[in-house]
């Protein structure tokens, strides 16, 4: 059975609020009843011990004074007896008072001179009553006491009167708490219900969805969270999209990249098989294929190292490296390469730099940039510097071409990037997973890489490894 969050709320709301109200009713009716009696039974000693000291000090004129104190609490409803020490009566404000009967524990008390207070008998007198004994001394010799009763209908009313409008304020009180429990139920439920109706639009796939939110509540900061949740899965979704664009444009260039070496490998072969290639052309012929040949293996390697880093099945061999003579074995591979652009590689390094890495990684790091920079500049300078900090070391690569607009730095790390979207044979990191290779083995390195760079201005690399 399905009920609403809302009457859930409110039926919560109301029986906490009934229930307390509920205790609070009994305790205060109690407490009220308490107080009654006692504030009787104290005003009944007070009469009591008026009326003993002034018997007591004026016995002459005794019989005036107990007749006047007779009129004056006849008009509180108050009646007064006095008795000696056989509980005969002595005299008594009322017609029909009965022999005083005590039990012998309070026959002690009053003795001893302890005032005896009873706050509700039915037994002992014709009507419930509140009544008072107290002790009467002459001499210092026990001769009796007085007894003064007050019905207690008097105080059952007044208690009757006050529970009455404690109902009512009760019943003001739960129709005002169920108000505004309907009120803030209904608030809060709105929120959730937007919060839901928020949560199916994600699932439906939009991500432009925002709540308002504040910090004014769980809800409020839930909502913010909703919306942080929203932002990032919209970016990642930029992301994906921009991802999936990417590799679709590498599958294009994979395509195209094998089609042309294996289409030019087929040739020769066939040429060759065929007595199709003159013979002093067979030597460029097969020159052609074997260039073609380690296009495709260079793929190959750039896919399998890429996979091995992400999935962490690659383990570095770290040693300390003479950092001068790896910058010069760079230089020695790629010194054709670069005088094909009509460009010159300096070493710019201390001999007694080094460097805490895996060697061939570190070599991998090095060519892929290396390469890169000379891809994109023609009749300039690449520069190889090595600089040893406190504890790292510095390994710059700085050339003078196009530069990177800014706005593409942190594109150049993704995978499938290409700075330059076209098919053109582009022998060095053509399928735009160079870069991401050499992000993640500076990573593993525990070191940091950066960019700078503007567009006409040349690119510089900067990483940074610790020892």
């Amino acid at each position: 059975m399905k009920i609403k969050y809302v009457y859930q709320l409110i039926v919560s709301h109301v029986s906490v609020i009934v229930i307390s109200f509920l205790l609070i009713s009994l305790l205060f009716s109690h407490y009220v009843e308490q107080f009654v009696y006692d504030n009787k039974t104290e005003e009944l000693s007070s009469y009591g011990q008026s009326i003993l000291q002034d018997f007591e000090n004026n016995q002459q004129n005794s019989a005036n004074i107990l007749k006047n104190y007779g009129h004056v609490l006849q008009g509180r409803d108050i009646q007064y007896s006095l008795f000696d020490e056989r509980s005969a009566i002595i005299y008594s404000t009322s017609t029909n008072t009965p022999r005083i009967e005590l039990n012998e524990d309070e026959w002690g008390h009053l003795k001893t001179g302890h005032k005896i207070t009873v706050k509700q008998d039915f037994k002992r007198f014709h009507e419930g009553v509140t009544f008072v004994l107290l002790p009467l001394h002459l001499n210092n010799q026990f001769v009796g006491g007085i007894l003064l009763t007050s019905p207690i209908k008097g105080s059952r009313e007044v208690i009757s009167q006050m529970n009455n409008y404690l109902i009512y304020t009760t019943i003001i009180a739960l129709a005002v708490a169920f108000l505004l429990s309907w009120i803030l139920s209904t608030f809060h439920v709105k929120r959730i219900k937007r919060l839901r109706e928020a949560t199916s639009t994600v699932a439906h796939g939009d991500y432009s969805v925002r709540i308002p939110h504040t910090d004014f509540d769980e809800i409020g900061e839930l909502a913010g969270d909703f919306n942080g949740m929203v932002e990032k899965l919209d970016l990642s979704m930029e992301e994906i999209k921009s991802l999936e664009n990417r590799r679709r444009q590498f599958m294009a260039d994979v395509s195209h990249e094998l089609r042309t070496p294996l289409t030019t490998i087929r040739g020769v072969i066939d040429g060759l098989k065929n007595n199709m290639i003159a013979e002093d052309e067979k030597e460029k012929a097969l020159g052609l294929a074997r260039n073609e040949t380690m296009r495709l293996i260079r793929l190959v390697n750039e896919n399998l190292d890429y996979e091995k880093i992400r999935s962490n099945q690659i383990t570095l061999n770290k040693q300390s490296i003479q950092l001068v003579e790896l910058l010069n074995i760079i230089k020695d591979q790629l010194d054709g390469a670069a005088g094909e652009r009509n460009n010159v590689i300096l070493i710019v390094s201390e001999p007694d730099v080094t460097v805490f890495a895996d060697y061939d990684r570190l070599t991998q790091i090095l060519i892929n940039i290396t390469k890169n920079s000379i891809q994109f500049t023609e009749n300039g300078t690449i520069t190889l510097r090595g600089t040893a900090l406190k504890n790292e070391t510095m390994i710059e690569i700085e050339d003078t071409g196009i530069g990177i607009d800014p706005a593409d730095i942190e594109k150049i790390w993704s995978r499938f990037y290409k700075a330059i979207l076209s098919r053109t044979t582009n022998p060095y990191g053509e399928f735009g997973l160079g870069l991401s290779i050499v992000k993640q083995l500076v990573t593993m390195h525990d070191g940091t890489i950066q960019v700078t760079s503007a567009t006409g201005k040349g690119t510089k690399f900067t990483i940074i490894i610790p020892h």
